[in-house]
């Protein structure tokens, strides 16, 4: 759990027909109708994208996308698209079928069955992935190595995260995934779309504007350290961007490192001073936020002392969707602001 945790590092329909369903390797798009959309793009190759392994041509508009770790495939899904294989889901799956529930009526609305999966508990499942027979592969949210993205590069292009492993943002990953696929118009608009239902959400909950948000890890069973994710990681990147500020520890964490998470020493009291409310992952309803806030250390830092905790139960669909991702977004955004705002304004 502690694993899956740190490497999580986190629509609307577009008018598009770019429609492909199935499980094997005979699957192709559907591109019969929607023909000047399809020639549109088709005229956007060949394309060059840039990227942290350096740079990956497509000569030509893909028809099979294949898509690994956490997220990439809804990229595809939110315009229209359904990957022929993406990663499948190990964490915040409420049923156990390997696709979160955004992802489920995603693929439901456009009446498109389940893509293979592919099992990344060990790593990249490259035999799976080959198997597809994709023409281009996204990881622009991800943790890719270099030898990981030479391996998967044998199979077909792929599209890598443009700087620092898992902390490409939502827009940037739309942006580049969008642009590699030829649909860097309908790209834009998701982005326009996205930002709108995000800051209408925000706007609905005052009570969250400025506040200094810390998301953090705290271990029950360490409570001599506070962890938390630094910017470079997309879920306080994410709150940043929406209004609300960073501690200072978390900035100069994020200044000095690209890590995208770290531990200080609880007994470092004057660190968290300025948190304004803990997010935290653990268990709602058992015994983490009498823990945190009876400790003799912890109970110190004044939003502790207040009550101030967001807790996300483990391995929940809302605590997957705090990982911002483009239809994760207008499924869970109020749901997740309620719970903030609940801890920026305690119940006395």
């Amino acid at each position: 759990m502690r694993r899956m945790l740190l490497t999580l590092v986190t629509a609307a329909t577009l008018p598009l027909t770019l429609v492909a369903c199935g499980d094997d390797a005979d699957n192709t798009q559907d591109t019969s109708a929607g023909d000047e959309t399809t020639a549109a793009s088709a005229d956007a190759f060949p394309v060059t994208i840039e990227h942290a392994f350096g740079e990956t041509t497509i000569e030509s508009k893909p028809e099979r996308i294949a898509t690994v770790a956490w997220a990439n495939h809804e990229v595809p899904l939110a315009l229209g698209v359904v990957p022929v294989g993406m990663s499948e889901a190990t964490w915040g799956d409420d049923d156990g079928d390997g696709v979160l529930p955004w992802v489920e009526e995603k693929l439901e609305e456009l009446g498109a069955e389940t893509p293979t999966l592919f099992d990344e508990t060990d790593g990249i499942a490259f035999e799976a992935v080959a198997a597809t027979q994709p023409d281009l592969i996204l990881a622009t949210y991800s943790g890719l190595t270099e030898t990981e993205y030479k391996t998967l590069s044998k199979i077909a292009p792929v599209v890598a995260y443009p700087d620092i492993a898992w902390a490409t943002t939502v827009q940037d990953m739309i942006t580049i995934s969008s642009t590699a696929m030829g649909l860097a118009e309908e790209g834009e608009e998701l982005v326009a779309d996205l930002d709108s239902q995000v800051q209408a959400a925000y706007a609905d909950h005052p009570e969250l504007d400025g506040k200094s948000i810390m998301f953090s890890y705290i271990d029950p069973t360490d409570l001599s350290q506070v962890g938390f994710y630094t910017t470079h990681d997309t879920r306080p990147g994410f709150l940043a961007d929406i209004g609300m500020t960073m501690p200072a520890v978390v900035t100069e964490a994020s200044a000095e490192t690209e890590e995208f998470y770290v531990t200080r020493s609880a007994e470092d009291l004057d660190a968290f001073d300025d948190v304004d409310v803990f997010v935290t992952y653990g268990d709602p309803e058992g015994e983490l936020v009498d823990q945190i806030t009876s400790d003799p250390v912890l109970s110190q830092i004044p939003a502790v002392g207040r009550g101030s905790i967001a807790v996300l139960e483990d391995s929940t669909p809302l605590a997957a969707s705090a990982n911002p991702s483009p239809l994760s977004i207008p499924w869970g955004i109020e749901e997740y602001f309620d719970l903030l705002g609940a801890a920026a304004e305690p119940a006395a």
